[in-house]
């Protein structure tokens, strides 16, 4: 006799055919909404980007490649004139001198302030008594406002109740004319542009020492090496990255440096202290009838330089992460 075995029937579900119905991903779901909390966070740096940054330089080559006057710029019906104002700018007898004080500008500015700024922040590296009330001071310059130095300096280096010629004169050197000397006035700029500049090298790269391990130094001191082949073979070494960013930032600081010169002299005498911000600023503001055309030129190829050496930074920078 044989026995079945009577299988229960089973309710069909509603959906595919003997399939159970499938619920909404919550996973989807999630992703979703954290996808528009995202943008949501994204859109106001976004939009500060567009209105702070991209527009004023879609607005700055539009100048560049039209010819704007007072009326033109005011009622937007300029008409276009191509590269005209960059060969204008070219054949200026000022490019080439302004060029030239630029370049020198800026290289000597980054010079002296990473030198300094390395060598201080080194030095402050001992943590001896005192090295934090030091430092404090010394970050003094970058705390001030350009106006007050740039005032100040400018005091420091007059010709006749300046500090600076009244201690030469202690020591029995003549007077010299800083700020009206064609000879001296790029060389007064520059100093007043480096003590501002310092305090910023010494902050970026004290913290780089910071991520410095002291075993490193300790081995090598146990090897027998000095201060100077511990600081060439492991300080300085290890430092290049945070010496890469602190030199970009600090030229494409010094590049548009202008408050400084306009306020000590003008670029002048006889543009012996203009560079391309000094100039781009009295084409377009410093004249009774305003070039804006040439002087937004001149602002785009100070734009461009600071491009081409930002693209620099990141070639190298990705060629060492592969390397």
């Amino acid at each position: 006799m044989s026995h079945t075995t009577k299988v229960p029937h089973r309710r069909p579900t509603p959906g595919h055919r003997g399939a159970a119905p499938t619920a909404p991903p919550r996973a989807w779901r999630r992703s979703g909404s954290q996808q528009w909390a995202a943008w949501a966070f994204l859109a106001p740096v976004t939009l500060y980007l567009v209105l702070f940054y991209a527009y004023p330089l879609y607005r700055n080559v539009d100048l560049s490649l039209r010819h704007y006057t007072v009326r033109s710029f005011v009622q937007g019906d300029a008409p276009f004139t191509g590269a005209e104002n960059y060969r204008t700018v070219v054949d200026d007898p000022t490019f080439a001198p302004a060029l030239l004080h630029t370049v020198v500008f800026t290289a000597v500015c980054l010079v002296f302030q990473y030198v300094i700024g390395l060598a201080l922040a080194v030095f402050f590296n001992q943590h001896f008594r005192l090295s934090v009330t030091l430092r404090a001071l010394f970050l003094v310059p970058w705390l001030l406002p350009l106006i007050v130095s740039a005032s100040t300096w400018s005091w420091m280096f007059n010709s006749e109740s300046g500090v600076v010629n009244a201690l030469l004169g202690a020591i029995g050197v003549d007077q010299v004319n800083w700020l009206t000397s064609p000879s001296w006035s790029l060389t007064s700029v520059i100093i007043a542009n480096i003590w501002i500049g310092v305090p910023f090298n010494l902050v970026v790269l004290y913290s780089g020492l910071q991520s410095v391990p002291a075993a490193l130094y300790e081995a090598a001191a146990l090897d027998g090496a000095g201060a100077w082949r511990r600081f060439w073979s492991i300080t300085f070494p290890l430092l290049r990255p945070v010496s890469a960013i602190t030199l970009l930032l600090g030229l494409v600081y010094t590049l548009k440096v202008f408050d400084i010169i306009w306020i000590m002299t003008k670029g002048g005498p006889a543009d012996s202290s203009t560079t391309f911000a000094t100039w781009s600023y009295q084409l377009g503001f410093g004249n009774l009838v305003p070039a804006f055309g040439p002087g937004a030129a001149v602002g785009n190829l100070l734009v461009v330089a600071a491009l081409v050496f930002g693209l620099v930074y990141v070639r190298v920078q990705r060629k060492q992460a592969l390397s």
